[in-house]
């Protein structure tokens, strides 16, 4: 089976600090239709003003990555932690048994752009964690890179579910491929640019979900400094 989730039927929130596109229903956009996909629960294409922000906030039992696409994105948790992230790093928070954050722009003048990503853990109540690293965008060209993995397998983030994120940017005309396996389900999610997925066309926003199938998944670049996202998800 394969699912299409183009942009333009995404969830849409528009406040005076702040522009978001749902994929799945999440918050005030509901769709008993896109509830998730497996494990992966949500994945917010946020856009925040200079000086705004989420006020500080609490989670529980939820692996939550935050990918910056430009500008830079500070973080503060109940835990301790805080810094800040820019565009070509990747932010990991297990909420575990329960952790308050906040997530503002830091910038005061230039937006934030980012994807925040929920996945549910492989079991409850962990201690919270936190981590961030740096996936420089020239490393990912032409090659998938692992963003985030279980204990951090591949040199990914350590996520906390049986569960595989990878990027990869693709100039015009170059392709990559990815083998589909049935016993996992797989969501391609199209961060930027535009690309090729066999003879169908994404654009920044689209999305395609695999489940069941096999063989192997052929992309090609339509424009330099597209950038695909590729979940391995338990089936």
């Amino acid at each position: 089976m394969i699912l299409q989730r183009p942009s333009a039927a995404r969830g849409e929130v528009h406040l005076d600090w702040l522009h978001s596109r749902h994929t799945f229903s999440f918050g005030h956009y509901y769709d008993p239709a896109w509830m998730g996909f497996g494990v992966l629960r949500v994945i917010n294409e946020d856009t925040v003003a200079p000086g705004g922000g989420f006020a500080p906030h609490r989670h529980a039992n939820m692996e939550i990555l935050s990918v910056v696409l430009s500008g830079a994105l500070a973080h503060r948790d109940s835990t301790g932690n805080e810094g800040v992230i820019r565009a070509g790093e990747v932010q990991w928070m297990s909420a575990g048994h329960g952790i308050e954050h906040s997530e503002y722009n830091a910038s005061t003048d230039a937006p934030v752009h980012f994807l925040q990503i929920w996945l549910q853990p492989d079991r409850l109540n962990y201690a919270p964690a936190y981590a961030s690293r740096p996936f420089p965008p020239e490393q990912r060209r032409g090659r998938w890179v692992c963003l985030a993995a279980p204990d951090g397998a591949e040199g990914g983030l350590p996520i906390r579910q049986q569960a595989w994120l990878r990027a990869a940017r693709l100039q015009a005309q170059a392709r990559l491929s990815a083998e589909l396996d049935p016993a996992h389900r797989y969501w391609l999610h199209v961060a930027s640019g535009t690309v090729a997925v066999g003879q169908q066309r994404l654009a920044a926003g689209d999305a395609l979900g695999w489940v069941g199938e096999h063989g192997s998944l052929q992309l090609q670049g339509l424009a330099d400094d597209s950038e695909v996202l590729l979940f391995t998800l338990p089936a």
